[in-house]
């Protein structure tokens, strides 16, 4: 059964965490995924959230009858720096163990790191990883990763190639549409090589930053180091739907108990309900669930 949840981002200056729950069923969603805000906690930061107040969380989830699948925190994994990679470890040790403790043993993030510096970043995953694989184990979590515009890896098998090597089922892939073309455009035959290590699939639409030359986005000076994409709704931007949920339904994802898809639109806070909304009927007809 295909699980559709929503990224509150957009409701982050509006709506405390406590009310998200109310938020996404008022919505007509069943499925919600906390991601970085200031009760939660904020990007690079420690969780702020204690025993007392995951517990009113869940009650005000089970009470608007919303599941909370996964948690997102995006901590320097890849550093490059020893420091950042303490830190991230010593971050998301607590983040493992509130999603335990809230039973959404899911949490989805990013390699971070530096581009211009990929072999250390690296090295500095495959060690914080190395800490952090038997958290995952001990509370019974999995994590999964996002190449990230702009992290130490961008392409998206390469960073298969990187979670492979890892070893271990606890660590899997999060495949994000508004980061395609930044993974090499290649849904058709990655999603194949990802099997059952898939654990998530954002659903975001953006431009294509290669076209027309690579001038689709232009700056000033030529040759700037910068990463552009959107997260826009489905149907504004360059991703090819259909192919990639064809990609999803010939993998077997779309079938599997566990799958889940995450809108994520953050162009469009003004419109935030009907966007949301529209996501969720899009999703719904793309995934074939009634």
């Amino acid at each position: 059964m295909v699980r559709i949840a929503l990224d509150p981002t957009p409701y982050n200056d509006s709506v405390h965490l406590l009310d998200f729950p109310d938020l996404v069923a008022r919505l007509g969603y069943e499925y919600l995924q906390l991601t970085p805000s200031p009760d939660f906690g904020r990007h690079f930061h420690h969780p702020k959230m204690d025993s007392a107040l995951i517990a009113q969380l869940k009650k005000r989830a089970r009470d608007a009858g919303v599941t909370i699948t996964s948690l997102l925190p995006v901590q320097r994994f890849g550093g490059p720096e020893p420091h950042q990679v303490d830190a991230a470890v010593f971050n998301t040790t607590r983040y493992i163990e509130i999603a335990a403790e809230l039973e959404a043993p899911i949490v989805n993030t990013e390699f971070s790191g530096r581009p211009e510096r990929e072999e250390d970043s690296e090295v500095a995953f495959y060690r914080a990883m190395e800490r952090l694989i038997p958290v995952l184990e001990r509370e019974g979590v999995t994590m999964n990763f996002d190449p990230h515009p702009d992290d130490f890896v961008e392409d998206g098998l390469e960073a298969w190639r990187i979670i492979r090597g890892l070893n271990t089922d606890r660590v899997g892939f999060v495949y994000v549409a508004a980061h395609t073309f930044h993974y090499g455009d290649r849904a058709t035959s990655l999603i194949p090589q990802l099997g059952n290590r898939l654990g998530a699939v954002y659903a975001a639409d953006t431009f294509d930053h290669t076209r027309s030359n690579a001038l689709r986005y232009i700056t000033n000076p030529p040759g700037n180091a910068v990463r552009v994409h959107q997260h826009l709704a489905i149907g504004d931007g360059d991703v090819d739907w259909i192919e990639l949920f064809t990609a999803l339904r010939d993998s077997g994802y779309l079938e599997r108990d566990d799958a889940l898809i995450v809108s994520n639109v953050f162009a469009e806070d003004e419109r935030a309900d009907e966007i949301s909304r529209f996501q969720l009927a899009k999703l719904r007809e793309l995934a074939g669930v009634v």
